[in-house]
């Protein structure tokens, strides 16, 4: 991965302690155990991305999903207010994203369509 991948990672993942609004259910359909394990996990995620820490595929797939998430959804996510939010122009972040979910797209296929986890 690039910085400026890892960056935009980073940052949606980040996105969940602020402007994002969580239910325990939508954790849990990411992968997580409820709304605290998704913040929990999100700062365990940051922190490894930005140490290049090596990551398992159940995490990928948790990391992209909340980061799919979390820029488009206006419901749960930042939504619309992504760019106020994060400072990053939407057609740049999807064509970044579009660049990380091809990247991630073998290590993460084993779970299309299912729960990610352990």
């Amino acid at each position: 991965m690039t910085e400026s991948e890892v960056e935009l990672l980073r940052r949606a993942l980040l996105e969940w302690g602020g402007p994002a609004r969580c239910s325990d259910q939508l954790a849990v359909g990411m992968g997580f155990a409820g709304e605290r394990d998704l913040l929990d996990q999100c700062q365990r995620l940051r922190n490894a991305l930005g140490a290049d820490a090596p990551l398992g595929a159940a995490d990928w797939a948790r990391t992209l999903l909340a980061t799919e998430i979390v820029f488009v959804s206006d419901l749960a996510g930042s939504g619309v207010e992504w760019q106020t939010t994060t400072g990053r122009d939407d057609e740049a972040t999807i064509r970044l994203l579009r660049v990380i979910q091809r990247k991630l797209a073998r290590i993460v296929s084993h779970y299309y369509g299912k729960l990610p986890s352990d």
